[in-house]
């Protein structure tokens, strides 16, 4: 199957809403009240796809919001009557999704027979329960905001609703747009601290001839400053495999790529210490513009009296600590969010989050 030029995956989904999923809404069930968006998994929701994507759940999908009444009600007769009527393909694209052989994954493919489609009828309650683990209609309480992945997060808000009947997506989405202030001053105070922790073992790890453990740490620390970047600039910070791309669109991006880039190429200590501390310092005076705080001094310095140049990030991490007025976000451990101690895209229930920060600040 050869495919068309390459659409952005929004752009195909506005299309494939507006010119045919739209009509035979109307005619089926004039007069639904319904909301329809593109958001949740996939690269096309954060503005990153591009032709390779459309190798795996990739192409016209959409996802149709309905009352909780009117989903129990026509749901299945609706999702029924587009695998029925929609066209076999939208743009050139095929709407059909077949199974790959690998669980829940499926692939645009050409069919003679009714479409498979990617058109998922639903209610919002249910979609953002699984998405996220709670309805951010119904308010977004601490533990809820500290549980949610931030990829979670970032799919949720990012993409794009196309008709919001039920005027239920908006309010839901901007609730989640970014963290509450002191919120924020809390993760970003656990993202120093992650810097802080590990800056010193660059030079200690090669100075005992573990280059290989002082290139690993370099990473880390490179990660934990993109990342930090992403957060100062009230973006989200995506899994792995989008990072470097959500970070380029930050404003330091530009000043720091070269000279992380340089840290990670560096096959010596001293070379990835010395391009480190041009990074820290960076993103030290990005902080200060900010004015979260009072300014902090951001030149380097030993750490203590061994030879390593390093920041002491935690001097930032205090800093942001002292700015929290909110009572229960000051009593919270300083690990942060989620994502901050954990490696993972899973979303926490409430019970496993509280479990999750009690082992981890004991």
């Amino acid at each position: 199957m050869t495919m068309p030029s390459f659409v952005p995956g929004l752009e195909l989904c506005r299309r494939f809403y507006f010119e045919a999923v739209r009509p035979l809404l109307d005619t089926a069930v004039p007069g639904l009240a319904h909301s329809v968006a593109r958001i949740g998994s996939g690269s096309e929701v954060l503005g990153f796809d591009t032709d390779r994507s459309a190798d795996h759940e990739w192409g016209p999908r959409l996802q149709v919001f309905l009352s909780p009444e009117d989903a129990e009600r026509h749901g299945v007769r609706i999702t029924a009557l587009l695998g029925e009527r929609l066209p076999k393909t939208f743009l050139g694209y095929p709407t059909h999704f077949a199974p790959t052989g690998e669980a829940g994954i499926r692939v645009m493919r050409a069919t003679d027979g009714p479409v498979h489609h990617r058109i998922e009828v639903t209610d919002p309650a249910v979609w953002f329960t699984r998405q996220l683990g709670f309805d951010p209609r119904e308010g977004v309480a601490l533990a809820d905001w500290l549980a949610a992945p931030t990829q979670r997060l970032a799919e949720v808000t990012a993409g794009a609703v196309f008709h919001d009947g039920l005027g239920q997506l908006a309010p839901a989405r901007a609730r989640l747009d970014w963290y509450p202030h002191d919120l924020w001053l809390h993760v970003l105070a656990c993202q120093w601290r992650r810097v802080s922790q590990e800056e010193a073992f660059v030079g200690r790890c090669g100075e005992v001839g573990d280059e290989l453990g002082s290139a690993v740490v370099t990473a880390r620390l490179v990660r934990d400053l993109m990342r930090l970047c992403l957060l100062m600039d009230r973006r989200y910070p995506p899994y792995s495999k989008w990072l470097g791309s959500a970070f380029a669109c930050t404003p330091e991006a530009p000043g720091l790529t070269p000279v992380l880039t340089a840290a990670l190429a560096a096959t010596d200590w001293r070379t990835r210490e010395r391009h480190l501390v041009r990074a820290y310092e960076a993103v030290a005076d990005a902080h200060n513009r900010l004015g979260l705080t009072d300014a902090v001094d951001p030149t380097t310095r030993p750490y203590h009296t061994r030879p390593f140049q390093v920041l002491h990030a935690e001097r930032f991490a205090t800093a942001l600590t002292a700015r929290i007025t909110h009572p229960d976000i000051r009593a919270l451990p300083a690990i942060g969010a989620i994502d901050q101690f954990a490696d993972s895209t899973d979303v926490l229930s409430r019970p496993e989050l509280t479990r999750a920060l009690t082992f981890a600040a004991e």
